[in-house]
């Protein structure tokens, strides 16, 4: 039976606000005028975003954790940002390309994990510097993406938006390879 505490009550809540940003993207230009609906998905998103690291440190802080809540805590992460770069996508603000390496690092690293798991050497792949600043610019760039109004004049968010999700793509790229570079080792057939 799974123990309910806070820290995963405030990842279900990540997980209910995937669809609610989601669809408030798609609400008819009628009901509510597109800048509305960027910055209402962009402020759910931050919202998200902001548990993400509330529920760990609480958990952590509150001797909280459970073994359900480290496997769903990374799994809410994931679909969040994959559910906010399809998005992204299909409204033309990133190129699929960009989706398609965020995306597809994050199948592969959590199948590794999960392969590293079962070898008893998950702690040789723990996040590292590189993966914590990959996220840090991926939300950077996914909450000036979703806003895509300008924050301060002669600035042009769409602009630092694709950089910051580029510079993300790169920093993907180059934990993708640090993860397997550190399980390498033990990946022998």
């Amino acid at each position: 039976m799974v123990r309910f505490n806070f820290p995963l009550f405030l990842t279900w809540c990540r997980i209910v606000a995937i669809p609610l940003f989601v669809a408030v993207l798609y609400v008819p230009e009628d009901w509510i005028a597109e800048k509305s609906r960027n910055l209402i998905s962009m402020w759910i998103f931050i919202g998200a975003a902001v548990t993400d690291w509330l529920d760990g440190y609480l958990a952590r802080r509150w001797n909280q954790t459970t073994s359900f809540g480290a496997f769903l805590d990374p799994v809410a992460d994931k679909l969040m940002v994959a559910a906010a770069l399809i998005v992204l996508t299909e409204f033309g603000r990133i190129y699929a390309i960009v989706a398609l390496i965020i995306i597809g690092r994050e199948i592969t690293i959590s199948a590794l994990r999960e392969w590293m798991a079962q070898l008893g050497q998950a702690k040789s792949i723990a996040v590292a510097f590189i993966g914590k600043l990959k996220t840090t610019m991926q939300m950077i760039a996914i909450i000036v993406l979703l806003l895509y109004e300008p924050l301060v004049p002669h600035v042009s968010t769409p602009l630092v938006g694709t950089i910051c999700i580029w510079i993300a793509a790169v920093l993907t790229l180059w934990s993708m390879i640090y993860y397997w570079r550190k399980a390498a080792p033990f990946l022998k057939p």
